[in-house]
């Protein structure tokens, strides 16, 4: 479970001092799927940031089942990180020179997971995404969409508990949009994650059973009855 409370992070631009976020309070459950919406600059991604212990805030708490990852050292962060929660971005962020394989196995360098286990969980993982016959491909051998699959199943090869993305359909037509979605919400189904997504797409925010609209800093938390 997460628990905000009283969150704020400022920024300093020239002689001003902006609240990207400003005294923010939320709890997301075990297994919850939220969206996050909101104007360019309202506050979207820093909010991501301090869900994935990316950033720290200028003051408040981000409490991980029970710990605040504003406290932790930057090893033990990492840890967090690493062991907890998985991330897909907009931009893929895919290595170039590396298959989709070796692209998922990255993910489980840093627990320390041996190679062939790595070899192992890492195939499962794109399988999953429907990528089996993709394994050897580098990111520019495949689509828009595949590449996105390959980071979803890097995201979610090491099985976390949390799964933030920040605009995963950004790139991508109304198709492969769609596609991808059913990926990851088929993903947070079977696996019990707990699924956070930034997005700007209205028709995407309408499905999730909670909405989060965040404006100059501040949120309001919707619970969508029709999901």
């Amino acid at each position: 479970m997460y628990e905000l409370r009283g969150v704020t992070k400022r920024y300093t631009r020239g002689k001003e001092s902006v609240h990207a976020l400003d005294g923010v309070d939320l709890t997301i459950a075990d297994g919850d799927r939220l969206v996050i919406q909101g104007p360019t600059g309202g506050g979207k991604s820093t909010l991501l940031q301090m869900l994935g212990g990316l950033d720290r805030p200028t003051s408040g708490e981000v409490v991980l089942d029970g710990t605040d990852m504003a406290r932790l050292s930057e090893a033990r962060l990492t840890k967090v990180r690493s062991e907890n929660i998985g991330f897909v971005f907009q931009s893929f962020n895919l290595i170039p020179t590396l298959t989709a394989q070796e692209n998922v196995e990255t993910a489980l360098v840093p627990l320390g997971v041996k190679v062939k286990e790595r070899r192992e969980r890492a195939v499962e993982a794109l399988r999953s995404v429907g990528l089996g016959e993709r394994l050897g491909h580098l990111p520019d051998e495949m689509s828009g969409g595949q590449q996105q699959r390959v980071a979803i199943a890097r995201a979610l090869v090491k099985q976390p508990k949390v799964l933030l993305a920040d605009e995963p359909t950004g790139n991508l037509d109304e198709s492969m949009r769609d596609e991808i979605m059913d990926v990851l919400e088929t993903m947070w189904k079977e696996l019990g994650l707990t699924f956070i997504m930034v997005t700007h797409d209205s028709s995407l925010a309408k499905k999730a059973p909670r909405l989060v609209t965040i404006r100059k800093g501040k949120i309001t938390v919707k619970e969508n009855a029709a999901s």
